[in-house]
């Protein structure tokens, strides 16, 4: 069932390396090491400690929280589990620039806002005038449809 292999089949693996593997393995770990210090948290940011704390969580469901650090991150939020949240949070960018940050999330999604943000482009005039035209001239099903509504009579 299994073909037993002696070891003359592995011992001329480290003989068939070529120089050139051998230098692209050198700059494989070379380059894996200068990924890994790059990556490293700079030195303020590790040794960050929590200089504020405090959460409250309620029988109904409903919560805040705030907290802030010795590095200038802050954060607070307050909600209703599974329903909705509204919060802000700060932090300085590493070009020191401080980064604020509002939100809240409900049913009808999350909404931030902050000057880091980007913001979409003004919508063209042709589309804007297009808007405008649909919005004046209805298709004939909606016109009908609102005739309908508007004459018909309320029975109680």
């Amino acid at each position: 069932m299994y073909k037993i292999v002696s070891k003359a089949h592995f011992t001329n693996l480290n003989q068939t390396r070529t120089p050139m593997t051998t230098k692209l393995q050198f700059i494989l770990i070379a380059a894996a090491l200068l990924a890994f210090a790059q990556a490293r948290p700079d030195a303020y940011d590790a040794a960050a400690e929590t200089r504020d704390f405090k959460s409250d969580l309620k029988e109904d469901g409903s919560y805040s929280y705030q907290y802030q650090t010795s590095n200038g991150i802050a954060a607070q939020e307050t909600g209703v589990g599974g329903y909705y949240a509204s919060g802000s949070s700060a932090y300085y960018a590493p070009d020191g620039q401080l980064v604020q940050l509002t939100y809240t999330a409900d049913e009808n999604g999350y909404h931030p806002s902050g000057a880091h943000l980007p913001t979409p482009p003004p919508i063209p005039a042709a589309i804007l005038k297009a808007l405008e035209y649909i919005r004046t001239h209805p298709h004939q099903e909606e016109r009908q449809g609102a005739q309908q509504l508007r004459y018909r009579p309320l029975k109680f």
